[in-house]
């Protein structure tokens, strides 16, 4: 009896060998047919600042806007959160900028030439008060520390400033006032 629960436990052990042997060669055979360069998805990573270039300009549509751009570095493939950018123009509570939109977008996927937008509303008052202030202090959501320091292409009257999630369609990023 003995003889017989150890020759079925080694024959257990030899198949689950076995059957990693041959996921190990099925996978250096795959390799080798894509000339030695791996076909699996790469590790999908969410952006941080450091990753992405930025670019703002201004827009006149729905009373005027400034549609932030980001695109990942060369090398770099990443998704942005569907979430609105943390950004501030100043250190004054009216220059902090605050979400225009309710919950989360999809998220965008960057690399080359992919890119995703934001839109920001610089004022939501209708007075005509308000601080002038010519850069944006800009940091992807969570990832505060590395805030970049961006020049407006204007000095810019804010006052209660709100932005857009990103987005992949720049059209999806006009911050309309309600």
């Amino acid at each position: 009896m003995r003889s017989r629960l150890a020759a079925r436990s080694t024959r257990l052990v030899l198949t689950t060998v076995a059957a990693a042997a041959l996921t190990a060669t099925a996978t250096g055979a795959a390799l080798a047919a894509v000339g030695g360069q791996s076909t699996a998805h790469a590790v999908e990573q969410a952006c941080g600042t450091n990753d992405l270039t930025f670019k703002i300009t201004e827009k006149t549509q729905a009373g005027g806007y400034l549609l932030v751009t980001a695109k990942a570095r060369p090398g770099i493939t990443c998704y942005l959160d569907g979430t609105t950018p943390s950004a501030s123009f100043g250190s004054s509570a009216d220059s902090e900028v605050t979400p225009a939109e309710q919950g989360m977008t999809e998220n965008v996927k960057l690399s080359g030439s992919a890119a995703a937008y934001a839109g920001i509303n610089p004022k939501t008052t209708d007075d005509d008060y308000g601080i002038e202030f010519e850069q944006l202090f800009l940091a992807v959501a969570g990832d505060e520390d590395n805030t970049v320091t961006l020049r407006l292409p204007s000095p810019t009257l804010i006052d209660k400033p709100v932005s857009t999630n990103w987005h992949a369609n720049p059209a999806d990023a006009v911050p309309f006032s309600s």
